[in-house]
């Protein structure tokens, strides 16, 4: 069960080396060049560099290939719900009209949608290679004390620790209230109907909204006891200063970022790549 988990695991990896204030700009910076452009091209070469940076990370595909195929599953649904609502978004962005074929007179499947909506597919999926890399190689302390050093508010920073170190509590105490409702003679798994399944889900559901209320006023009381919050300064257990490793994160990233940005500008002379001109 603990690979399946996302949480934060130690390696001597160079991703792993780099400060938690050098990760979560890096992530902000590569998923701001996602979401700015609509160029195939530069958002395949993002995707690329994400598994890239997977593999140096020494993050299995075991690990997350669960989540990617959550996220998979919802952007299918969302593939569907674009063409079903707005099947021409593709013939108004890029100006021309290849039919493929028709259902009907409204749903016509052209080139320029297929194209839109992969570009769109691809535009989401590359950002959680970037977020399973920011999750799993960065300590949530040692990210709260960087944050603390640029200014940020102690308490906000402990915060988004206590956040990160959450996931994996809350996915522990699922697998437990699974096993034990199935111990009862509960059918969870695939041999149940969909529907049995999703009623079924509902006595999981509410024993975790009820234990992760209980753990929220545990965590509270311990912090008060422990006079959390009482000075406007603390120190921190775990911290780390910036190397020349996070500077040239940080270059890439910005570099990446910019890239994005001027073949927008000045190639594309927009957001969208259009291949169709």
């Amino acid at each position: 069960m603990q690979e399946k988990l996302i949480l934060y695991t130690s390696d001597e990896t160079f991703i792993h080396r780099l400060s938690g204030l050098t990760k979560l700009i890096s992530f902000l910076l590569l998923t701001s060049a996602v979401m700015y452009t609509y160029d195939i091209r530069v958002i395949t070469g993002i995707l690329i560099f994400s598994f890239l940076l997977m593999r140096v990370a020494n993050i299995k595909f075991s690990k997350v290939k669960l989540m990617f195929a959550y996220v998979f599953a919802f952007l299918l649904i969302n593939e569907f719900f674009t063409f079903l609502f707005s099947p021409m978004e593709g013939v108004k962005i890029f100006g021309t009209q290849h039919v493929l074929f028709a259902f009907s007179q409204r749903y016509t499947v052209t080139v320029e949608q297929l194209f839109y909506q992969a570009t769109k597919f691809l535009k989401y999926i590359s950002v959680i290679p970037l977020g399973m890399i920011f999750l799993f190689t960065t300590n949530p302390s040692e990210l709260a004390s960087s944050l603390n050093k640029i200014g940020v508010h102690y308490k906000v920073a402990y915060t988004l620790a206590l956040t990160l170190r959450y996931f994996p509590d809350v996915q522990r105490t699922y697998v437990d209230i699974s096993l034990s409702q199935q111990a009862r003679g509960i059918e969870l798994s695939k041999k149940a109907k969909l529907k049995d399944r999703f009623k079924h889900g509902l006595f999981i559901l509410i024993p975790l909204i009820f234990s992760s209320l209980e753990r929220v006023e545990k965590i509270s009381n311990a912090m008060d006891l422990r006079g959390f919050g009482k000075y406007k300064k603390r120190t921190w257990y775990t911290t780390k200063n910036f190397t020349s490793q996070d500077y040239l994160a940080l270059g890439i990233s910005g570099l990446i970022l910019l890239i994005s940005i001027a073949i927008g500008v000045f190639v594309n002379k927009g957001r969208f790549y259009n291949p169709f001109l």
